[in-house]
């Protein structure tokens, strides 16, 4: 690799990192869709802080649009708590309409600079390498790179720093509130550094991208753990390893690097949500699979149960009788039930009849009752 191209997959990770540590918690508190309006809605704050620097370099367009950031959220919540809205239809409202309020002041007033739209929406990484960064005449790097380090930092030290308050803050607000941790100005923190985290993924993968990168990764720790720590270590891991295979794929098909960078984002999600140990859908089916046939099995035991003792106890007992009319079972799945049920020591054979031991007896009982029964 040539040094430009590690550059680029340096910024590329950085930014995959600090966006997932925030997503982490956005996830948690059923706020992914927060990361968009704020992606979207910071547009006029770079702009207007623009118009009055007329410097696209200025950290004053960072101020701007982590302000503006906070001000979406400020007023999400207004709309929210009025009651007149739920929490979906007032980002619905909010974040388009100060979205478009950028994209008009750009084309209107920022024809004849590089603020674009194509550039707001899309990002391009592949030019990040040619905005160097000058100290006393010497370059130290690409700007980017210490951009998005310098805000992966933040947000790992803010993490480290308020991991209990954003823990408890996070699964329970009253609590939170109860012991005087003030859930109110943790979560304007949080969207600060969620608006802060935007603004610097502006230049590297654009405004609609930070979506994936904020929720993807997340997502996918999410299906994997249910420790928050190993899940924000997932979540920063796996947006690393999104942020590699974007950058390997778009250099393989020539194509863009921030949009890779969400296909893949999108791929190592679906490989999660299928793979997943406990939670991805082939353990899902897999699970409900085995659960049909335990159910299966107990109910024969509790058939075998009902009828003991009965004078059609002898009938009701055969196997051939089990895939007849009144079961209704066919004899590929009577014979595949009674094998369960003889290996979880349910029922034992007894010539052309089946026996219920003590422990299938113990489990029909149990069934019936409405207890929960592993076999």
């Amino acid at each position: 690799m040539s040094p430009a191209q590690i550059e680029i997959l340096a910024i590329a990770v950085c930014t995959a990192v600090a966006c997932a540590l925030v997503g982490t918690f956005l996830v948690l508190r059923r706020l992914a869709m927060v990361s968009d309006a704020i992606s979207h809605s910071i547009l006029p704050g770079i702009v207007v802080a623009f118009f009055v620097t007329r410097d696209l370099s200025s950290p004053w367009l960072v101020v701007g649009a982590a302000a503006t950031g906070v001000l979406t959220v400020a007023l999400v919540e207004a709309l929210t708590r009025s009651r007149r809205l739920k929490e979906d239809a007032a980002m619905g409202l909010v974040f388009p309409a100060l979205f478009s309020l950028g994209v008009v002041l750009i084309t209107r007033y920022a024809g004849n600079v590089h603020l674009d739209v194509d550039a707001v929406l899309l990002g391009e990484l592949a030019y990040a390498p040619f905005n160097r960064l000058e100290i006393a005449g010497t370059d130290v790097g690409p700007r980017g790179l210490w951009l998005m380090g310098g805000i992966m930092l933040i947000n790992a030290l803010a993490v480290g720093l308020f991991f209990k308050e954003l823990k408890l803050a996070t699964f329970d607000a009253g609590l939170a509130a109860a012991l005087g941790f003030a859930p109110v100005a943790i979560h304007y923190g949080l969207m600060s550094l969620v608006s802060l985290t935007a603004v610097g993924a502006f230049d590297a993968v654009g405004l609609i991208l930070v979506v994936a990168l904020m929720i993807g990764p997340p997502a996918a720790a999410y299906l994997l753990t249910d420790r928050l720590t190993v899940m924000l270590v997932l979540s920063a891991s796996l947006g690393a390893v999104a942020a590699a295979l974007g950058f390997w794929l778009a250099t393989a098909v020539d194509g863009s690097i921030a949009g890779a960078m969400a296909v893949a984002v999108g791929v190592v999600f679906a490989v999660v949500f299928l793979a997943a140990p406990g939670r991805g859908l082939i353990a899902v089916m897999r699970r409900r699979r085995r659960q049909r046939w335990e159910f299966a099995a107990v109910m024969l035991a509790i058939h075998l149960w009902q009828h003991e003792g009965e004078p059609d106890e002898a009938e009701e007992s055969r196997v051939e009788h089990l895939h007849g009319k009144h079961v209704g079972w066919t004899p590929e799945f009577t014979r595949r039930t009674v094998a369960l049920a003889t290996r979880r020591g349910l029922v034992e054979p007894a010539g052309e009849r089946l026996r219920l031991t003590e422990l299938g007896r113990a489990a029909a009982g149990r069934a019936l009752s409405g207890a929960v029964v592993e076999v």
